[in-house]
């Protein structure tokens, strides 16, 4: 291929950034500095793909990672005991089994990338690869996007509704109460008895989430 010194400074770079972020995935101390060290590992390869001109690729891979690991991360702080990484803790569980799968994909990638023989079919330069997947996914196959889109979201919420019964700070139908119908006002709702039994104890927890 004829490119610039430049495009392998670069590459080599990225390829660096992207091992690197990813081994530091595993040394932190923090569930949401992981998620962004992940998110880092995953924009330095969707640039290597925008090097290699797979460009929708390698902005999808921008979108996508970005607002994903976001996620992840929000669904750390929901939900782990330590997000903050204030206690020390080892982010690999079954450390063998762990290091024999890293080292078995890594020889086997490795081995696919330099003995391969890649197909050398270069396509038409008429052809606009962003256009014809435009048409593909919102032609076509539309109603399968569509459909996966509404399953994804239906799990999540799902997810959220099945493990948020208990709370992080015990079940979560207690110690928080409604709103007032007025500003101020009794919380909506609630009897009256019951209200001034517990009243005064959930009020200053309410401030605490």
């Amino acid at each position: 291929m004829n490119h610039g010194i430049g495009v392998d400074i670069a590459f080599l770079l990225l390829a660096t950034l992207a091992v690197v972020t990813g081994w530091r995935v595993f040394r932190t101390d923090s569930m949401v500095r992981a998620s962004f060290f992940l998110l880092v590992s995953f924009i330095a390869v969707g640039v290597i793909m925008i090097l290699l001109a797979a460009e929708y690729l390698g902005v999808a891979m921008f979108f996508m990672m970005a607002v994903e690991m976001t996620v992840m991360a929000l669904f750390m702080v929901m939900f782990m005991m330590n997000p903050a990484g204030l206690n020390p803790m080892n982010m690999v569980h079954q450390e063998r089994i762990a290091i024999g799968a890293g080292i078995v994909g890594f020889l086997v990638l490795g081995a696919m990338a330099l003995f391969a023989v890649f197909p050398d079919q270069p396509v038409s330069a008429s052809l606009d690869p962003v256009k014809s997947l435009g048409n593909e996914m919102l032609g076509d196959s539309m109603l399968i996007f569509e459909s996966a889109g509404l399953v994804l979201l239906t799990t999540m919420i799902g997810v959220v509704v099945l493990s948020c019964h208990r709370g992080r700070y015990g079940a979560a139908a207690e110690g928080s109460l409604p709103p007032g119908l007025e500003p101020g006002g009794d919380p909506a709702g609630k009897p009256e008895e019951d209200e001034e039994e517990e009243g005064g104890g959930h009020h200053h927890h309410h401030h605490h989430h």
